[in-house]
């Protein structure tokens, strides 16, 4: 690792640069592409794969999906009549789909383009985060989407670093402290198993072809089979979902490509909003903790599964962009001293950008936070009334509160369907008794899934971490801060996080 870092030379390094980021249209990936452009309008160019049919289609979702969100506002502001043709110059959008070879991208538009040329950075953003995903979609885009990403890697020869972001929680259900260090192949989470790679990839295969042939089986019965393998098979090895079981094995398939290229994974925690720049509060998509938030913004929800004593370890997006920064240009090959940077020259540095063990604080800060700020700023209901701010109830484990589903709302279940059956179906009994009842699996489904979270008893290390942040000049004010030790987690809550969530969530 370079023994110095500021803003200067991080700034510096992407002059002239030429970057592949892939998932450039998901919360992070949008934040790491306007940081780019704002704080070195000189980068030469920014290529974006998306998912899309054609180059006409690719450039209507990166200006609809990207660019054009409010996000670009103060890089709008900034360029002003000229905001777009800066954006063309420098954004090169690519139609194509990051689970095929070259990311979908066909070979005569890579040749024109000089892309592999040229490449300078690779990062990879790319990922389904659905915890219930299908098997086969799962392992297209967290794994093969990898392997592809490491192929294309090969056929650059001017390329310094490969970043690569995955999740803290590939530690499953790991509980005390957890290192950065990277997967090695076949490991697991569950003492006695090996995991097989083209193994999982031959079992998604073969049952999605064994359903396929099934004339009796419907499209909605498919879906769920394939769901279901992949929380069967995630929960073989110890993993408790299939997205962050299918993020460890991505980060196997990147370990074993055999260069001297350098590799980052970047292992960030709960991302949360935009903290400081370019648009404080800005956020997308819903955090597993944001459902505290707008259970107390729509008050309807009552009881919630947390122990609020636990640690939350949220960092936000923009401190996560700003480490992956400084990650790039620490381990570049133009500037890497390969014999320093790592004890093994070909392994992945791991970096956890997480705040448990720099600067934790409890659930309780947010539930506090969110209970003061309702109160003071309470929501007005459609009828125009002020709608009250009641505490919500806290469940601190998965006894508590199955005991409670069950005492609250299984037994009147039961008693619905008896009166149901009792009745024959009459006065709609059937259909209301059904209806709750999907309910009432559909909530219990979603403990199932995000419980383990809620319940995280681990704290992520981040010596590799410290030592980038030690490296950097300048950190508390700085363009390029990913010190959680800055934050004021009451204050960001309260007066960022909170308000950001209601303007760019909930309207």
């Amino acid at each position: 690792m370079v023994d110095t870092l500021s803003e200067e030379k991080i700034i510096g390094y992407f002059k002239n640069k030429s970057i592949l980021i892939t998932g450039s249209t998901g919360f992070l990936g949008k934040i790491l592409v306007e940081k780019i452009l704002r704080v070195q309008p000189d980068v030469k160019k920014i290529y974006l794969p998306v998912r899309a049919v054609d180059a006409a289609a690719a450039k209507d979702r990166v200006e609809t999906e990207v660019v054009g969100k409010e996000l670009f506002g103060l890089l709008r502001e900034k360029h002003g009549d000229w905001f777009q043709s800066f954006i063309c110059e420098k954004i090169v959008p690519l139609a194509g789909d990051v689970m095929r070879e070259d990311f979908g991208v066909d070979s005569e538009t890579l040749r024109e383009l000089r892309v592999t040329q040229e490449l300078d950075v690779i990062v990879n953003g790319a990922a389904t985060t659905n915890f219930y995903e299908r098997y086969d979609v799962a392992l297209d885009v967290n794994v093969m989407g990898v392997k592809h990403m490491c192929n294309f890697a090969k056929k650059c020869p001017n390329l310094k670093v490969l970043l690569h972001v995955s999740t803290a929680y590939v530690a499953g259900e790991k509980q005390g402290l957890v290192q950065e260090r990277p997967f090695k192949n076949g490991e697991t989470l569950l003492e006695g198993t090996h995991l097989d790679i083209d193994t999982e990839l031959k079992l998604a295969k073969d049952l999605k072809k064994q359903l396929e042939a099934d004339a009796d089986s419907s499209p909605k019965s498919q879906r769920k089979a394939m769901k279901d393998l992949g929380i069967t098979r995630a929960r073989h090895f110890g993993w408790p979902n299939t997205y962050v079981f299918t993020k460890s094995m991505g980060e196997m398939v990147l370990g074993q490509l055999k260069c001297d290229l350098p590799v980052v994974i970047v292992r960030p925690s709960i991302i949360t909003s935009v903290q400081n720049d370019p648009l404080p509060g800005w956020i997308e998509g819903t955090r597993t903790i944001d459902t505290i938030v707008i259970g107390y913004a729509k008050q309807n929800l009552t009881y919630f599964l947390a122990d609020l004593n636990l640690t939350m370890d949220v960092m936000p997006g923009d401190m996560v962009v700003n480490a992956m920064m400084a990650a790039i240009v620490a381990h570049s090959s133009s500037s890497l001293e390969k014999t320093q940077s790592h004890p093994e020259p070909h392994a992945p540095a791991v970096y956890h950008v997480s705040s448990s063990r720099r600067n934790p604080t409890p659930y309780n800060v947010l539930h506090e936070a969110g209970f003061r700020y309702f109160t003071e700023h309470p929501r007005v209901g459609p009828d125009g009334r002020t709608v009250r701010t009641h505490k919500m109830t806290f469940l601190s484990s998965m006894a508590s509160f199955h005991l409670f589903m069950m005492l609250r709302y299984r037994l009147l279940l039961e008693l619905l369907h008896l009166l149901s059956v009792l009745c024959c179906g009459l006065f709609g009994l059937d259909t209301l008794y059904h209806d709750q009842a999907r309910k009432y699996r559909f909530v219990m489904h979603l403990v199932d899934l995000y419980g383990p979270f809620a319940l995280f008893k681990g704290c992520f290390d981040d010596v590799n971490l410290n030592k980038l942040r030690l490296a950097m000049t300048s950190n508390h004010g700085s363009l390029f801060n990913f010190d959680p030790k800055t934050i004021d987690w009451d204050d960001y809550f309260y007066s960022v996080h909170i308000p950001g969530v209601l303007k760019h969530m909930l309207n």
